[in-house]
C-alpha cells in the first residue's frame, strides 16, 4: 500500500482520533511538570532531602510504568504484563552490568525485554479483553517462575540477586538519570501522537475488523505498540534494580507491579501524556502521605480514595485540565 493509498484508508481514524495541535499553551502543563522535577532537587529539602529525594525518584519510575502501558493501551490492548518486562528489565540489568558499562547494559536490557515481549504479543494476537488480560497475567507468572528456578548462581534463585548501585549510589544523579528516562518515554509519546501510529493505534482499538478493511495492518501495529511498551517499561525496571541493589522474583514480577501502571494511568487520563505522569506523582504522593498519617489499614484508605476518584473522574484528572478544544490533549 503506497502513503497516499494508506492516508486515504486512515482517514475514517481521524475521526475517532483527532490529532492534537501542539500549541504552547497546550505544552505548557507538561512543561511546567518537568521543570518542576528539574529544579526539585536544588530546593531546600532540609533534614528529610534523601528520604525526599528517594520518593520523588520512584515517583518517576512510577510515571515510565504508567505511560508506557498507557502507550500499549492505545492500540486496545489492556495488558497485566507490565511486571514481566519490569523485572525482565531489572534482571537483564543485573546480569548485564557485571561485564558491560551501565550505560550499554541499561538499553541492551531493555531492548532484550522488548524483543521477549514480541513473543508474548505474536502468541495472543488472537485474543482480546478479558482472555487477553489473563494471558499477559499468565505469562508474567511463567516468567516469574523461570526466574525463580534458574540457579543460584545465574540469577539468584529465589533469594534475590545484588545488583551493583546505578551511578554509585549518587541519589542526585540517579534522580537525574529517572528523569531522563521519563523524558525520553514522554517525548516518545507525544511523537507517537504527532505520526500515523496515533491514528493506527485509534483504528484498532475501535475495532480490528473495521481497521483491517480500513487498510491498517493490525498485526504490525499490535506488535509494534508491544515493544515500544515494554522497552519502556524495561528501562523502568533498570532504574528500579540500580536503587534498590537488590531484587528478587517475589517483588519484582508482584501482581501490584502489573495492576500500578494500569490504575495511573485511568486516574490520571488515558490516550495523554501528561495524564499517566500526573496520575502516577499524585497517586505516589498519595501513598506516602497515608502511610506517614495513617499506620494501620492505610492501603484500604488509598484504595478506597482511588475507587472513588475514578468513578466520579472517569476521564481521569486530565477531564479537570483538558480545555473543551484542542488545547490539553497532551
Amino acid at each position: 500500500m503506497t502513503r497516499e493509498m494508506e492516508s486515504r484508508v486512515l482517514e475514517p481514524a481521524r475521526t475517532v482520533a483527532r490529532r492534537p495541535e501542539f500549541t504552547a499553551r497546550a505544552l505548557l502543563p507538561l512543561g511546567l511538570f518537568f521543570l518542576l522535577a528539574l529544579v526539585f532537587p536544588f530546593l531546600p529539602l532540609g533534614a528529610r532531602a534523601e528520604y525526599l529525594l528517594q520518593i520523588a525518584f520512584f515517583t518517576l519510575v512510577a510515571g515510565v510504568l504508567a505511560l508506557s502501558w498507557d502507550i500499549l493501551a492505545r492500540s486496545g490492548q489492556v495488558s497485566l504484563a507490565h511486571a514481566a518486562f519490569y523485572g525482565l528489565g531489572a534482571y537483564g540489568f543485573a546480569l548485564l552490568v557485571k561485564v558491560l558499562p551501565w550505560f550499554v547494559a541499561m538499553p541492551l536490557s531493555a531492548l532484550l525485554a522488548a524483543l521477549i515481549s514480541l513473543i508474548l504479543g505474536a502468541v495472543t494476537l488472537r485474543l482480546s479483553g478479558m482472555y487477553f488480560a489473563i494471558a499477559t497475567l499468565a505469562f508474567t507468572e511463567v516468567v516469574r517462575t523461570i526466574i525463580q528456578n534458574l540457579p543460584e548462581s545465574v540469577a539468584g534463585g529465589a533469594n534475590g540477586l545484588l545488583v551493583p548501585a546505578l551511578l554509585g549510589g549518587n541519589a542526585r544523579a540517579q534522580y537525574f538519570l529517572a528523569f531522563g528516562v521519563l523524558l525520553f518515554t514522554a517525548l516518545v509519546s507525544l511523537a507517537i501522537r504527532r505520526s500515523r501510529l496515533h491514528h493506527a493505534f485509534a483504528a484498532i482499538r475501535q475495532g480490528e475488523e473495521t481497521a483491517r478493511v480500513l487498510g491498517v495492518q493490525v498485526v504490525r501495529y499490535k506488535l509494534l505498540a508491544f515493544f515500544i511498551s515494554s522497552f519502556l517499561a524495561a528501562l523502568g525496571g533498570v532504574l528500579y534494580a540500580g536503587k534498590t541493589f537488590f531484587i528478587n522474583p517475589l517483588e519484582t514480577f508482584s501482581l501490584a507491579n502489573s495492576i500500578a501502571p494500569l490504575t495511573t494511568s485511568i486516574f490520571g487520563g488515558l490516550y495523554t501524556t501528561l495524564g499517566p505522569i500526573l496520575g502516577a506523582t499524585v497517586l505516589r504522593v498519595a501513598e506516602e502521605g497515608l502511610h506517614a498519617s495513617v499506620k494501620n489499614g492505610y492501603l484500604i484508605v488509598y484504595g478506597l480514595v482511588l475507587m472513588l476518584s475514578i468513578l466520579w473522574l472517569p476521564r481521569g484528572l486530565m477531564g479537570l485540565l483538558r480545555r473543551r478544544k484542542h488545547g490539553g490533549e497532551l
